[in-house]
């Protein structure tokens, strides 16, 4: 990944993550003793935004917060990892959205999602920054915002052909419904869901290795160039339209699981926006999620390039 520093734009929801780490996560009427704190910027936008730039990219994030302090901590945190907040717009009248976050000792987490601002990213938004998106070499786009504000990033990355990655995520305004994703979401570079995301969207009644080929078959058909299908410890399916391709998780301890998806997104964009070569993306992006399994945190766990490549030298 030598050369000119590649640019990224990053669509996505900002929140407050406010995390404790406790023995075990307690059941409903149950209290249980934390021991271990922190309250940090968080969601899909920055978490995938600051992993490109740990990656050694220069990147815009396009997203919405709150009135009040919050907001001015989530951008100064963002600027601290030199990821430009121009279109990290204000709701004056809302809150920055909250996640809520327990995680046990086996690495395992338990969430609670405050939407706030998010709900109110607007499509007009969208195009304003459509100079920045134009002059992109990836733009990483994470579903779980208002429906008209993705179909509008993803239009304008297709007019000025820059390469879309989408995270599939149910739009805010239907995730709780069954209903099908706009044919917009299908017209991308690359989608990457993960194995149940993948398995809703296609309407499979299972989830394994074996179907998740089939899966990524479908979203294909659909329109998506590359399917990626992400599984956890079983590792990643590439499914393209001449080959299908199972790439296996790295071996690490498991000490929190929250952003592995993320730092996942945010290392194959920026491996893709250098790189032509989707299996080589995505073992960095596979190195980056396994990494931050090993560490406690949402920002902090976020691994270096050096830190990636120094776990793909190990495997090599």
């Amino acid at each position: 990944m030598n050369g000119r520093k590649p640019k990224v734009v990053v669509v996505g929801g900002t929140y407050i993550d406010i995390t404790i780490k406790c023995d075990v996560i307690p059941a409903g009427g149950q209290s249980v003793s934390g021991s271990a704190f922190s309250l940090a910027v968080s969601g899909a936008g920055p978490r995938q935004a600051i992993q490109a730039a740990l990656c050694g990219c220069n990147v815009h994030l396009i997203s919405k917060v709150g009135g009040g302090s919050l907001s001015e901590a989530a951008r100064m945190n963002l600027e601290e990892y030199q990821v430009n907040t121009d279109y990290v717009y204000t709701a004056e009248a809302k809150n920055t959205g909250i996640l809520m976050t327990m995680v046990d000792t086996a690495g395992k987490n338990a969430c609670c999602v405050y939407e706030g601002a998010n709900t109110s990213l607007l499509e007009r938004e969208i195009t304003a920054a459509e100079q920045i998106i134009a002059n992109a070499d990836v733009c990483l786009i994470h579903g779980k915002l208002p429906q008209q504000a993705i179909v509008s990033a993803i239009r304008l990355a297709k007019l000025s052909n820059t390469k879309i990655i989408l995270n599939p995520a149910r739009p805010i305004e239907t995730e709780n419904l069954k209903s099908d994703l706009l044919m917009e979401y299908f017209d991308v570079d690359i989608i990457i869901p993960n194995l149940y995301e993948a398995a809703d969207i296609t309407e499979q009644s299972t989830a394994n290795i074996r179907t998740a080929k089939m899966i990524g078959s479908d979203l294909i058909a659909r329109g998506a160039g590359t399917a990626i299908i992400t599984m956890g410890r079983r590792g990643c399916v590439i499914v393209d339209r001449n080959s299908a391709d199972h790439i296996p998780a790295f071996e690490v301890e498991l000490v929190d699981q929250t952003g592995c998806g993320d730092a996942f997104a945010g290392a194959l964009a920026a491996y893709v926006a250098v790189k032509d070569d989707i299996k080589g993306a995505v073992e960095f992006a596979s190195a980056a999620g396994a990494l931050v399994c090993t560490k406690f945190g949402s920002i902090e766990s976020l691994p270096t390039r050096a830190e990636i490549i120094e776990l793909l030298q190990k495997h090599s």
